[in-house]
């Protein structure tokens, strides 16, 4: 069977509070990445766009201005489409849906579908209301959440559209005309654009807009005394190390991995250690600058976890209290584990601490 995709990229994005399919995404459009998915079954794509576009095509075979409705754009992209057998729909704000849900709804109608679309079961509890009262609880087994792309038999799709009706989907338009439209399994991923926040989850799901570092630190143990042992910004019980600051390595390995994925070099290019400013400074202090200079770049940490390599003291019971005061500090979850260097090399003979850190990044607005 021959194939044909349309696209369908010709909403206004009221909620959304523009163009949503064409903001910039992954180094081209959303649009351009929902075309680009349907060339892997369509032999012809066709975009669907606003009366004003003013573009390039976003990759598609041909463009077509679109309708005042969805199934008017769709009769729209229908009208250009040449000839096929089977016919994909697929809408330009889920730039997400993968090769396989492509090949699954085509396939679909191969197996003698007239219809294929993909579903997601439904798995919270449905309440019917009017106004902000509850009138009835929906049983919700029989109810699935339905996404794009969707097939057809060109032939099927073409009459149920013929009668020039409205639905929010294509596959409604089938139903009503009495066509044998069939599930096949959704993807969690393959969100759609809707709403202003929708583009900050989408490019956390893809991820894009986001940045990985990695930061390492070791410190020798001081002969002094009355130096405190700072690791992971609390007092822990034990000598303390040697260096400019308070020597706090798990803190400082963290800092790293932060300026590192933000491309701000290291924490001596910030903090140098022939600056008098920053003799016996607290590492909370650096921390918090560091957080400061990675969101002043539009960055926030999402994830961030710190291991310790030392063979003493034992840090077990320290290391709740130090992912609770990293925590607090970075704004996310910071995971801090222990190890020790099993009697190898400067650290397994007890020499010093050293301490690893990865961190993930993600781009804010």
């Amino acid at each position: 069977m021959n194939v044909a995709a349309v696209v369908v990229a010709g909403g206004r994005g009221t909620r959304f509070g523009g163009l949503k399919q064409f903001v910039s995404f992954a180094g081209s459009t959303v649009a351009a990445h929902a075309v680009s998915s349907a060339r892997i079954v369509a032999d012809v794509v066709v975009l669907v766009v606003p009366a004003d576009y003013e573009g390039s095509g976003e990759g598609a075979d041909l463009v077509v201005s679109g309708g005042d409705s969805r199934s008017a754009s769709v009769r729209a992209g229908l009208d250009v489409v040449p000839l096929a057998d089977v016919v994909v729909v697929h809408d330009a704000a889920r730039p997400l849906a993968s090769a396989e849900l492509f090949l699954r709804v085509v396939n679909a109608i191969h197996a003698g579908a007239d219809a294929a679309i993909p579903a997601l079961p439904v798995t919270d509890t449905v309440k019917r209301v009017v106004g902000d009262v509850v009138v009835a609880t929906v049983p919700r087994a029989d109810l699935v959440t339905v996404q794009t792309p969707q097939a057809f038999r060109r032939s099927v799709l073409l009459a149920a559209h013929a009668a020039g009706g409205d639905a929010t989907d294509d596959a409604a338009l089938v139903e009503a005309s009495g066509g044998r439209v069939v599930i096949v399994s959704g993807e969690p991923d393959n969100m759609k654009i809707t709403d202003p926040g929708d583009e900050v989850r989408l490019r956390r799901r893809r991820g894009v807009g986001m940045k990985i570092g990695q930061g390492l630190d070791v410190h020798a143990f001081s002969d002094d005394p009355t130096r405190p042992l700072m690791l992971g910004l609390i007092t822990v019980e034990g000598p303390g190390l040697v260096g400019h600051s308070d020597a706090d390595v798990a803190t400082h390995a963290l800092c790293d991995a932060l300026l590192g994925a933000a491309n701000l070099g290291d924490l001596g290019r910030h903090f140098p250690d022939t600056d008098p400013t920053w003799s016996g400074v607290s590492s909370e202090v650096l921390l918090r600058e560091v957080v400061e200079k990675i969101a002043r770049l539009g960055y926030r940490p999402a994830s961030a976890d710190v291991t310790i390599v030392a063979e003493r003291p034992k840090l077990a019971a320290s290391m709740p209290a130090m992912s609770r005061a990293l925590s607090t500090v970075v704004g996310c979850v910071v995971s801090v584990k222990a190890t020790t260097a099993e009697g190898l090399g400067a650290l397994g003979r007890a020499e010093g601490i050293a301490a690893t850190a990865v961190v993930l990044l993600e781009e804010f607005s």
